[in-house]
C-alpha cells in the first residue's frame, strides 16, 4: 500500500508540473523570441538610419553598426542585391517586403529575422535585414528551462518524501488494525485499537472496538445462559419424571391418559429448551412476537394449577380488566414467570398468588407465596448466582432477572416476607384496542381462581 501511495502521490506532482511547466516553458520561448524580434528591431532602425544620408545622394555606405554576438546585419539596395554586412546575397522574402515599404518581423525554423526599408526623400533606397539564428535564443533560454527542471525534479523529490512519510504513517495505524482484526478472530475480545488522530481510520478502529466489545458481551451472555438453563429445565424434566414413576406406582393406570400427560410434559420441556436456545442466540429486544398477557395467564392457570393442587396447594390469579400491550417478547416472559413460579413452588408455602396490574407505562406482574421469605436484610440475595447467597435461588433468579433487563423491564424482590416478586413489563396503550379481543381461557380476569378447589 505504501509503494501505492507514493506512486500516486508523486504521479500527480509530475501532472501537475507538467500541466504548469510545459505551458510555462513554451511561454518563455516565445517571451525570449519577442525580446529578440525586439532587440534585432533596435539594431536595425539603428543601421537604417546610420546610412539613409549616403544612400539618399547615391552613394555607397562602407559602414554598418556592429550588433554583436551571432546576428547578422546587411544592407540591401533597391535592385534587392546586398552591398553592406552580412546575409544573404540576394534579398529574401522579408528583403522584399521592406523594399516594397513594410517592415517585418518573423520567426522561422531557423532564425528570426527583421526587416526594415531605409527610406529617402525620392523614396526607399535600400533595405536593412537584421536576423539572429534560433539556436542562440534557445541558447539563452536553455539555462531557464534547466532551471525550471531543477525545480521540478526538487518539487517532485519532496513530493516523493512527504508521501512516504505519509505512506508510513497511515500504513502503520491500518496495519495495527489488520493485527486486531486478526486477534479478534482468533477469539481475543479484549482488543482495543488505539487513536492515531486520523479520523477514518479512527471510525473504522471505533468500529473494530465496538464490535469486540459485542462480541465478548455475546459470549459471555450465551456462556451465561448456558450454564443457567439446566437450572430451567429441572422442572419441566421433574414433572415428567413424577408423572411417570406416578403412573408406575398405580396397581391400574390409566395409561392413556398418563401418556398423555407425560407427552403435555415432554411438549412443555422440549418448548422451554427451544425458547432458552433462542433467547440465548437472538439480541436483546428481538426475541420474537410479543407477549399477550391473557394468553400467559392461561398457560399458568393450565400449566401450574394441577401441580400446586398436586402437592395440597392453591393458586390464585388476579388480572386487571384493563391492560396495555406488553412490548417484551412472549418467550422472555413465559420463562421468567416459570422462573417465579418455580421458586415459589419449591421455596414457598401457602397459596401461590400471581396479580396482574397496570403502573403507567409497565405491566406489573406479581408473584407471592406464603413462605417465611429472605433476610430483609440482604434483598440482592436472590438475584446473585454466587453459591454463598440462598443456595438454590439464586441461578434461576439471576437468570429470570437478565431475561427481564434485555426485553427493557425489571425483576426486583417488592417485599422479602412473605415474599413477593413483581417483574415490571414495558408496554403501552393501543389507540384503539380491539372491542372483541378475547382472553385466551382466562372467562373473568378478576375472579379468583384456586387449584386446590378445581381438585
Amino acid at each position: 500500500m505504501r509503494t501505492r501511495i507514493v506512486t500516486l502521490a508523486v504521479a500527480a506532482a509530475a501532472l501537475a508540473i507538467g500541466l504548469f511547466g510545459v505551458p510555462l516553458a513554451i511561454g518563455l520561448a516565445q517571451s525570449f523570441a519577442t525580446d529578440e524580434r525586439l532587440a534585432l528591431q533596435r539594431v536595425a532602425d539603428l543601421a537604417a538610419g546610420s546610412v539613409v544620408t549616403e544612400m539618399a545622394h547615391a552613394g555607397r555606405p562602407t559602414w554598418l553598426p556592429d550588433p554583436g554576438d551571432d546576428t547578422e546585419l546587411a544592407l540591401y539596395n533597391d535592385d534587392d542585391l546586398r552591398i553592406l554586412g552580412r546575409g544573404p546575397g540576394s534579398g529574401d522574402e522579408q528583403v522584399k517586403q521592406a523594399l516594397n515599404g513594410r517592415a517585418s518581423q518573423t520567426t522561422t525554423t531557423r532564425a528570426v529575422i527583421v526587416t526594415v526599408p531605409v527610406r529617402g526623400e525620392d523614396g526607399i533606397n535600400g533595405a536593412v535585414r537584421a536576423a539572429t539564428p534560433l539556436g542562440s535564443v534557445y541558447q539563452e533560454l536553455m539555462p531557464v528551462w534547466l532551471g525550471m527542471l531543477g525545480l521540478a525534479a526538487l518539487v517532485l523529490t519532496v513530493v516523493w518524501a512527504v508521501a512516504r512519510r505519509q505512506a508510513t504513517r497511515l500504513a502503520r495505524p491500518l496495519n495495527g488494525l489488520a493485527d486486531d482484526a486478526e486477534r479478534l478472530g482468533e477469539g481475543d475480545f479484549s482488543v482495543r485499537s488505539t487513536a492515531v488522530g486520523i479520523r477514518e481510520i479512527d471510525s473504522v478502529g471505533n468500529a473494530l472496538d465496538s464490535t469486540a466489545s459485542r462480541l465478548d458481551a455475546l459470549l459471555a451472555r450465551e456462556r451465561a445462559f448456558s450454564a443457567d438453563a439446566s437450572h430451567q429445565l429441572r422442572t419441566p424434566l421433574a414433572e415428567l419424571r413424577l408423572r411417570l414413576e406416578a403412573a408406575l406406582d398405580q396397581p391400574e393406570p390409566d395409561w392413556r391418559s398418563e401418556v398423555a400427560e407425560s407427552l403435555g410434559a415432554a411438549d412443555r420441556l422440549q418448548r422451554t429448551i427451544d425458547e432458552l436456545l433462542f433467547l440465548a442466540r437472538e439480541l436483546p429486544g428481538n426475541h420474537g412476537a410479543p407477549a399477550d398477557v391473557h394468553t400467559l395467564v392461561s398457560e399458568i392457570e393450565n400449566g401450574w394449577g394441577h401441580r400446586l393442587a398436586a402437592s395440597g396447594r392453591a393458586l390464585e390469579l388476579d388480572v386487571a380488566p384493563q391492560l396495555p400491550r406488553p412490548q417484551a417478547s412472549a418467550a422472555a416472559t413465559r420463562q421468567v414467570l416459570a422462573v417465579l413460579l418455580d421458586n415459589a413452588e419449591l421455596h414457598g408455602l401457602g397459596t401461590v398468588r400471581v396479580t396482574v396490574r397496570e403502573t403507567g407505562d409497565a405491566i406489573a406482574v406479581d408473584v407471592s407465596d406464603d413462605g417465611p421469605g429472605l433476610d430483609p436484610d440482604t434483598p440482592a440475595a436472590p438475584f446473585s448466582s454466587s453459591p454463598e447467597h440462598a443456595p438454590g435461588h439464586g441461578i434461576g433468579l439471576a437468570l429470570a432477572r437478565r431475561l427481564a433487563e434485555a426485553e427493557g423491564g425489571r425483576l426486583v424482590l417488592a417485599q422479602a416476607s412473605p415474599p413477593v416478586f413483581t417483574l415490571f413489563i414495558p408496554a403501552r396503550w393501543d389507540p384503539e384496542p380491539p372491542a372483541d379481543e378475547g382472553r385466551d381461557g382466562v372467562s373473568d380476569p378478576d375472579v379468583q381462581i384456586s387449584a386446590a378447589d378445581r381438585g
